[in-house]
């Protein structure tokens, strides 16, 4: 206390603060002079720094209003991520539920939160936004830095850093797409916030981690791991997490050999950033430093090429009925996440592709070059259009190559990889830029090898389903996606007589039926004359069984039988079976109309499978990504079938899906005629490998096309072996000589599936002795194996037995003898005159088409 408040009794601070504060309650009321208001109106006008500091907010609030009605009004909304579905390959199996394929344009494998690696995850949180768990989307610190930054490299045409957040680099990757723009950037601001507002933060490093592009075309840590480490997520050292780790920043730099010292100064920085953050001891982190990158070559996925035509197929429909991009919907194939259970056979399927091969190469034999798989002109740019053209071939160890120089019979090839070397052997016709498969000879020299001209497609179906278990379309599906199997349209030749039998069987007649193998001539009006039909080789008479017609190939016989039953009906059987739809000519009994090796296989395999047929398939079902079955080709119910107790009742039953096309009597009677063609017709190759077969062998005109088609009970297929542009196959060609050997050797390659159980006959049938030959009924004498055997089993409907074999048989036969002779010699008659020009007697079958 001073002297004078010891002398007045008065203390001026006390004063002095009891009038603060008498002020500040005057203040709070509003009134007085001196009071709060008056004062910030004193400071106001006495402090342009405070006038320009409330200038600076008022702004800031309007900007950030404005920023709100400009950017943030219109941002998607970030509740749209809790139903994310992010773009998914779809994924192949064969029948077995491997997986075989997957229809991907990017690599993306989705994993959960839980699944992912905790070393990982540290690892790009210490490289992207070490305080991801704290922030609210947005790290006002690294956002300074990344303006200065921006400030700093404006108009020199260098991209800023990011600064972004984990949760604002989600929103740039899925929602707002990558611009780079400040309005971008103020977009994801605001959309950050917003993210973290609707999900957890574990749920935001779930989506980053699946949807970052890391390179190789690769998306997410998973794929990025198999991309670059060939590895599971799981499976990653920590220099690998590391690695990883830093791809986000420049995947297509760091990825790189020639940027591997990069790539090693950033892993480490990261590992040094672990450190810091205390999620890595330091012991462990210089042991990673240590480390080389290791990174695989890049590869595409190691897929069985084998089975290139048949998953083509599988997404050539799979397109038909989803889509093929995320906009045609939420079943798209490259965008879906698809899982496709399909009827592939692998083993199969790799023997069919083998065996069809084989007998491109035999018939090729000694021919020389055929010419270029394809031709560029640029050859600046020979390497990458190699690439992009995708011509591939799986072969030993051939290759696909460019001719870069040429000198002779020697110049230089180039692959895909960069890589050049001698080329030999080159054909005379061989330009620069030609796309030729070559193979090593030596460590610096490759030889130009030919692929066969003649190609064909091939197929095998299970009867008793429907379901196609392989198919090759073509010497290699590296060359070109065309499936000769599926789409090529060819004339089956005598592969369709089978069901010129079976329709004459359906209506009256028997397998013993006598019928005439005579000439058989139409008129045509006076302008055209008559049209002949011919057997193959020539020659012809007498009379003969169907079944011998049939085992023979005898196209005057079938002419015959179509004629007597009626076109119409035979041509009705065609479409009942699904070979096509023709019209009402006899020259479609031999094979002059068009058809696919896939509609002769389904329609041989209602043969095999007693008249019942089931519709052709490649997928057996179709899964969302969810597991959810949302198509299948079994389209049966059976509601009663999942009862939690037994009713009582009639135990239930699933109706059979398949349609029966042709009676079954019918077909049996067919394929037990069709078992004589490989025991003693046109197929006899088949006969030594002692299996209950049927089939049937074909030749067209010129030849231009040979065909076999067949099988058991169990399997069913065949091929036809031709030119893509149809000429003659040379003179020799036949359908027992070069596809039937096909079929063969995939018989051969699977044996042990293949049954020995003979083909089961329907109840009505009647199985009888005959003579082979009459077709006449024998009594006391059992019918032998051996293929020439005078008495055989012949399969009969009811009450359609021939009688016993008669002294007016001899005379029958006799009679036929004569009749035939004077036909011989009325037909060496008019060969006369139609050389003389009295009569136009043209060979029909071979104007119209398959006669063989």
């Amino acid at each position: 206390m001073t002297d004078e408040t010891q002398e007045t009794g008065f203390d001026a601070d006390a004063q002095a603060a009891e009038d603060a504060k008498y002020s500040i309650r005057r203040g709070k009321s509003g009134t007085g002079q001196g009071g709060f208001l008056a004062r910030i109106g004193s400071a106001w006008h006495a402090s342009k720094w405070l006038r320009r500091f409330a200038y600076l907010c008022l702004v800031g609030v309007i900007g950030l209003v404005g920023m709100w009605l400009v950017f943030a009004r219109d941002l998607p909304d970030a509740k749209s991520l809790l139903a994310y579905q992010p773009p998914l390959p779809t994924m192949v199996r064969d029948g077995d539920g491997e997986i075989v394929y997957s229809y991907a344009r990017e690599r993306r494998v989705q994993l959960r939160y839980v699944d992912l690696p905790r070393p990982l995850v540290n690892a790009f949180l210490s490289a992207e936004d070490r305080t991801f768990w704290s922030h609210g989307g947005i790290d006002f610190g690294g956002l300074a830095g990344a303006v200065i930054d921006y400030a700093s490299k404006f108009g020199s045409g260098e991209r800023a850093k990011g600064g972004s957040t984990i949760t604002q680099q989600v929103a740039k990757n899925i929602l707002i797409g990558d611009e780079y723009s400040v309005t971008r950037k103020l977009k994801e601001m605001v959309l950050a916030h917003r993210i973290e507002g609707v999900l957890s933060k574990q749920q935001i490093l779930e989506l980053y981690l699946n949807e970052i592009p890391l390179g190789r075309r690769s998306f997410g840590v998973q794929a990025a791991a198999r991309a670059y480490f060939d590895k599971d997520v799981g499976e990653l050292t920590l220099s690998q997490s590391a690695f990883l780790a830093i791809l986000p920043r420049a995947p297509e730099v760091y990825g790189r050999k020639q940027h591997e010292e990069r790539a090693i100064e950033r892993r480490n920085w990261v590992l040094d950033q672990m450190v810091r953050n205390e999620w890595v001891s330091a012991a462990d982190a210089e042991s990673a430093k240590a480390e080389p990158l290791g990174l695989v070559t890049q590869r595409g996925p190691e897929y069985d090429s084998a089975n290139g035509y048949f998953v083509e197929e599988v997404r050539r429909r799979l397109i038909e009925k989803y889509g093929e991009k995320a906009e045609d919907g939420p079943n798209s194939v490259y965008a879906g996440g698809l899982w496709v259970r399909t009827s592939l056979d692998p083993q199969l399927q790799t023997s069919v592709r083998s065996a069809l091969r084989s007998g491109l190469l035999n018939y090729h034999g000694q021919r020389g070059w055929a010419g270029p798989i394809a031709h560029i002109k640029d050859m600046d740019s020979w390497q990458t259009q190699l690439i992009v053209s995708n011509k591939t071939i799986d072969y030993k160890d051939w290759r696909v190559g460019v001719i870069l120089s040429t000198s002779g019979d020697s110049g230089e090839i180039g692959f895909s990889d960069g890589k050049t070397f001698t080329l030999n052997n080159v054909p005379e016709k061989a330009k620069v830029g030609d796309f030729v498969a070559a193979s090593p000879v030596s460590s610096g020299a490759y030889r130009v090898r030919i692929i066969p001209e003649v190609s064909g497609g091939m197929i095998m179906e299970q009867p008793s389903t429907g379901r196609i278990l392989a198919m090759q379309g073509g010497f290699d599906s590296g060359l070109g996606s065309f499936n000769r199997a599926i789409q090529a349209e060819r004339q089956p030749g005598s592969t369709i007589k089978p069901f010129v039998y079976a329709t004459g069987l359906q209506n009256g007649m028997t397998p013993a039926t006598q019928v005439l193998d005579g000439t058989f001539c139409v008129y045509q009006g006076a302008r055209l004359g008559q049209k002949c039909f011919r057997n193959f080789g020539g020659g012809g008479g007498g009379t003969h069984t169907l079944r011998w017609g049939l085992e023979q190939s005898r196209n005057l016989m079938t002419v015959r039988i179509a004629n007597d039953t009626g076109m119409k009906r035979v041509i009705k059987t065609f479409k009942n079976v699904g070979i096509g739809e023709y019209k009402p000519y006899l020259s479609f009994a031999l094979g002059a109309g068009e058809t696919t090796v896939a509609r002769m296989a389904n329609a041989y395999s209602a043969l095999a499978n007693n008249g019942v047929q089931f519709p052709s398939s490649v997928i057996d079902y179709v899964q969302d990504r969810k597991g959810k079955v949302i198509w299948k080709s079994d389209k049966r119910r059976c509601d009663s079938c999942n009862m939690a107790e037994w009713d009582g009742k009639p135990m239930p039953r699933v109706d059979r899906v398949g349609k029966q096309v042709i009676d079954a009597d019918t077909a049996y009677q067919t394929v037990h005629m069709l078992e004589g063609v490989v025991i003693r017709g046109t197929a006899v190759r088949l006969r030594s490998l002692e299996l209950p077969l049927f089939g049937k062998t074909g030749t067209t005109t010129g030849p231009t096309d040979v065909w076999f088609m067949g099988g058991s009970q169990d399997y069913v297929g065949g091929l036809y072996i031709g030119y893509d542009s149809p000429r003659s196959l040379g003179g020799y060609a036949q359908g027992g000589r070069i596809a039937a050997p096909v079929f063969k050797q995939v018989v051969e390659d699977t044996k042990s599936r293949w049954s020995h159980q003979p083909f089961i006959a329907p109840e009505g049938i009647r199985m009888v002795r005959i003579d082979r030959v009459t077709g006449k009924q024998v009594m006391g004498v059992e019918p032998s194996d051996e293929p020439k055997a005078s008495v055989i089993w012949e399969a009969f409907k009811p009450d359609t037995e021939p009688r016993e074999y008669t002294a007016e048989d001899e005379f029958t036969k006799r009679r036929d003898a004569l009749i035939a002779e004077i036909d011989g010699a009325r037909r060496a008659r008019e060969a006369a005159q139609a050389a003389q020009g009295q009569v136009q007697a043209e060979d029909f079958a071979e104007e119209q088409g398959g006669i063989y």
